[in-house]
């Protein structure tokens, strides 16, 4: 199936958004991780208490990146999930 040129060009403006979000998203972890690793060293506290917010927001941060740059699905895929739901 042949693609139209305004539908590629919208994907694409879609898949740049994504990844500019994306790259936002990955800028304020390492700045805030950072800050809260700074503020952490600073207070000369034993326990290491910022790998919470690393774990926790660096999982939804790989959530986001397998989203943006997992590519989309095959048109075999596809066909796969409309004959499943046609049986469905």
């Amino acid at each position: 199936m042949q693609q139209q040129p305004d539908d590629l060009r919208e994907r694409a403006l879609a898949r740049l958004k994504a990844k500019r979000e994306f790259t936002a998203h990955l800028l304020a972890y390492v700045l805030v991780n950072a800050l809260l690793i700074s503020i952490w060293a600073m207070t000369g506290a034993d326990f290491f208490w910022p790998i919470f917010p690393l774990l926790g927001w660096g999982i939804g941060l790989a959530f986001h990146g397998w989203e943006t740059y997992s590519g989309e699905p095959s048109e075999e895929k596809i066909q796969r999930e409309i004959d499943r739901l046609r049986r469905g």
